[in-house]
């Protein structure tokens, strides 16, 4: 979905009949039983099992080369960890949630009723089409929803697979698939849902949550920015390495949480990038032809990569290992930029890809300053053994997740909320967190007998003075 101009765009008649007939047919079933639920959840962790290849060979053909062991982990497993934590969990967190009642309430009960949204619309990106389709659904589905899907037009073939495994599973006015170009996400993002979940760029979400203001339609948006990696003096450098590199260039560093630069203490620089470089021939020897790296999307965004190298090496800044390369190329091994500028495009834009920039830092006190000068990022990554160090690190940044001594893997991690922070999201799911998106929290407070507080009714006279005397000592 590219961002819009302009008025509010209008909605094509099917677009409407389908919001429309899964409107109708929420009102007829709102709150279905968790029965119902765990058999929507069974249906699609059954097809996609019984899928998964397909959907690896779409995605390695929206790609370009995209291996199948790193579909079956980055993709399929994680997307078959959220349905199931969902499945096995739904039946406890749809349950009342009890709240206390003040005694000058009394006597009285309240608890906090789950109910479904509604219908719910699920707006998804190219980087992991499957995982960031059917992550959100899992959600929707245990709490009960009925759900729209506007997947990447950037991913055809696991777009239309989508379509095709779904429709086979769910009737239009259930779960629905709605595939096209931009126009058609524009006007997906317009309709009056009842909440709208977003992943993608910063600059779309804008767009996005825009749009959903026009209804008041409650938004989860899960966008991107500049994840840090910090190297605290205390770190190994070639450990902190190991773990870098793999989530820099897990699906050739098109990730939302790959770390986006790393701040290393000034003297161990060269350490650090040799062990990155070293790291990187390890995971991928041979990157421009091996098939298990994966590469970048596009020429468009291969282009964007080539632009980020070009200006860092006209401001003469040191990029390792060299040669670089002379145009855009789809299969870009890692590429480390040494201490460059903060004016360049690779210092302020989400790089999306497998150039990583290494900035220098003289204390920890400079290291939080440079991250606390930009905008909150999506995850933090820090190694340390330092208790002191872990502890003003964690205190004294903040963003969407925090990670020590490990990059990328808290996303699968389905009892800890996902989200951003400011400007890299608002709201967060995954586990419990994406069902209580995707519900109603009811408040609801009962009385069956007459209570003190009703001595605080007007006319206001001997009663209620001593009420208030009682209430307010």
């Amino acid at each position: 979905m590219t961002p819009a101009a302009g008025p509010a765009p209008s909605v094509s008649d099917s677009l409407s009949a389908l919001f429309e007939a899964q409107r109708q047919a929420f009102l007829r079933n709102p709150f279905p039983s968790p029965a119902e639920r765990r058999r929507h959840l069974d249906s699609v962790i059954s097809s996609l099992l019984d899928r998964q290849r397909d959907f690896a060979a779409a995605i390695d053909a929206d790609f370009g080369g995209r291996s199948l062991r790193e579909v079956q982990f980055s993709e399929v497993f994680v997307s078959l960890a959220s349905l199931r934590y969902a499945r096995r969990r739904l039946g406890s967190w749809m349950r009342p949630r009890p709240a206390s009642v003040d005694p000058a309430l009394q006597p009285a009960r309240a608890f906090v009723l789950p109910q479904p949204a509604g219908v719910v619309g699920i707006i998804s990106p190219w980087n992991y089409p499957l995982f960031l389709s059917l992550g959100p659904l899992a959600g929707a589905l245990a709490a009960g929803n009925r759900v729209m899907i506007k997947p990447s037009e950037f991913t055809p073939a696991t777009s239309a697979l989508l379509a095709e495994v779904l429709g086979s599973l769910f009737r239009p006015d259930h779960v629905h698939v709605v595939n096209g170009g931009a126009d058609r996400g524009v006007e997906f993002a317009a309709l009056p849902w009842n909440h709208l979940l977003f992943t993608g760029s910063t600059a779309v979400g804008r767009q996005v949550m825009r749009a959903a203001a026009e209804h008041l339609t409650p938004v989860t948006l899960e966008l991107g920015g500049k994840s840090p990696a910090i190297l605290a003096p205390d770190a190994d450098p070639r450990r902190a390495a190991a773990s870098i590199i793999y989530g820099k260039l897990l699906n050739a560093g098109q990730t939302c949480v790959a770390p986006d630069y790393v701040l290393v203490p000034g003297a161990a620089l060269r350490e650090f990038a040799g062990a990155a470089l070293a790291a990187a021939e390890h995971y991928y020897p041979a990157a421009a032809s091996n098939a298990d790296y994966t590469s970048i999307l596009n020429l468009h965004h291969a282009g964007r990569l080539f632009d980020y190298i070009e200006e860092g090496r006209s401001a003469g800044v040191e990029m390792l290992p060299g040669p670089l390369p002379s145009s855009p190329t789809r299969r870009l091994p890692l590429i480390l930029a040494l201490n460059p500028p903060p004016s360049l495009r690779l210092m302020n834009e989400e790089i999306f890809g497998p150039v990583l920039p290494l900035v220098p830092y003289s204390s920890l006190e400079e290291a939080l300053a440079f991250v606390n000068a930009r905008p909150r990022p999506l995850a933090l990554y820090l190694f340390s053994s330092d208790r002191s160090t872990i502890r003003r690190v964690q205190q004294g940044t903040v963003s969407g997740a925090f990670s020590l001594n490990e990059t990328i893997l808290h996303c699968a991690v389905e009892s800890l909320p996902f989200g951003g922070a400011g400007p890299s999201g608002i709201g967060s799911y995954h586990g419990r967190a994406g069902f209580d998106a995707f519900s109603q929290l009811k408040p609801v407070f009962l009385r069956r007998w007459p209570a003190f507080s009703s001595a605080l009714r007007p006319p206001y006279g001997a009663l209620h003075a001593f009420a208030a005397r009682l209430l307010l000592r």
